[in-house]
């Protein structure tokens, strides 16, 4: 059975290295002889990365971080608008597909790579009778209800084109039940970002991030001992908060607080740290916001599980301080992800200066105990794997 997995955004990344490293176990604990006899097959995987994200800090730090093998198919898209990078990786994937004729079709998350190649991968056909490969989309089910989001129009066209729905959270069960997905399709296995969290979190601690921003020193024998100074995280990097100056400034004056409170670490994205110049936005002022590059997995990993707080427009962010029971501030007006709120670790507080500096307040006094939610317990690779591999009667037929 030829698996095919696809990724091309740094979120991507944290979703597939678990599958892939659970591909693996599998293959290894294989009997031999339900190998020779067919009952149990070996699963060939393969690699596809389109480069939708391209550079060394925004890719390639991450499959050393993640243990990622190399690629096998490497296909350089690069960025561009979203209309033409989606194009341009339907384009080429289509080759990829028809040389490698997988069985199954992985693609993860809601970066336009993952619809790109859900389109093609649902539409292609081997042969005359109309064979294709089995679609299976990890973290199905996501909703923010919010039709502007490039991300939620990704979400809802994969999955209604994906023969396999692999979900995170109980929401997104609710979800594809109300829009008609068949529940034969639908499985409840967990989240594999938390599968990668779980693994390297305690790698994460030999990262030398803190010391080098100055907010940890270390002491004892061997410099062992850590003692961590308060500080707080911040990440932005949708379009809708920092394309517009006067979403981005709210957001940015609604940190004052925070900053007189504690250094305010910023690992800037690129494209964010050009319209804070384009708009002429000054971080000057009281307290700190010290600007830097972006980071690998593990450095990033380091500094948010150390952190006080955390504020951030990413939905990765949000599952991973739930798990790390780091109060978390969402400076969006919706979430896909709410058992993050129901948690109670996140507050989604909008861009409002007043609301941001309010849901800051709040949870900079909360303590949270680790409350994960169900099955975020480092085995939904697994339980996909199983899955796939009791689905070797594919590929599919199109109808």
């Amino acid at each position: 059975m030829k698996i095919l997995t696809i990724v091309g955004a740094r979120p991507n990344f944290m979703k597939a290295a678990p599958i892939i490293a659970a591909i693996d176990a599998y293959n290894r604990n294989l009997p031999q002889d339900m190998a020779q006899s067919g009952v149990g097959t070996k699963l060939h995987h393969v690699l596809v990365h389109t480069g939708q994200h391209y550079d060394e800090v925004m890719s390639g730090s991450f499959f050393n971080d993640l243990n990622l093998p190399k690629p096998d198919v490497h296909m350089g898209v690069g960025s561009s608008s979203h209309a033409v990078q989606t194009a341009e990786i339907m384009k080429r994937f289509e080759e990829i597909a028809l040389s490698e004729k997988p069985d199954v079709v992985i693609v993860v998350g809601d970066v336009n790579s993952t619809v790109a190649c859900a389109l093609v991968a649902s539409k292609i056909s081997y042969d005359n009778a109309g064979t294709r490969p089995l679609v299976a989309h990890v973290e199905a089910g996501l909703r923010s209800f919010d039709r502007t989001m490039p991300e939620e129009i990704n979400r809802i066209v994969t999955d209604h084109i994906s023969d396999l729905l692999f979900v995170t959270e109980e929401s997104g069960l609710r979800n594809l039940k109300k829009e008609g997905i068949p529940e034969e399709k639908v499985h409840f296995v967990g989240n594999t970002m938390i599968d990668s969290l779980l693994a390297f979190k305690g790698k994460a601690d030999s990262s030398t991030k803190l010391e080098e921003l100055g907010v940890s020193t270390r002491s004892g024998q061997n410099g062992a001992a850590k003692k961590v100074n308060r500080y707080a995280l911040l990440t932005l990097h949708r379009p809708a908060n920092v394309d517009n100056r006067e979403s981005l400034q709210n957001i940015l004056d609604g940190l004052q607080e925070l900053r007189k409170d504690c250094p305010i670490i910023f690992p800037v994205h690129p494209r964010t740290e050009s319209r804070i110049k384009e708009f002429g936005i000054d971080l000057n002022g009281s307290g700190t916001i010290k600007l830097i590059g972006p980071l690998g997995y593990l450095d990033f990993l380091c500094l948010m599980k150390n952190a006080a707080i955390v504020v951030t427009d990413s939905g990765g962010v949000q599952e991973e301080t739930t798990c790390l029971g780091i109060p978390c501030v969402t400076v969006r007006e919706n979430t896909e992800r709410p058992v993050t709120v129901e948690k109670g670790t996140n507050i989604v507080a909008g861009t409002d200066k007043e609301k941001v500096q309010a849901a800051i307040r709040q949870q900079s006094v909360m303590k949270y105990e680790n409350d994960v939610p169900e099955k975020w317990d480092g085995q939904a690779a697994k339980r996909i794997v199983e899955i796939l591999a009791r689905s070797q009667k594919s590929p599919q037929a199109n109808g």
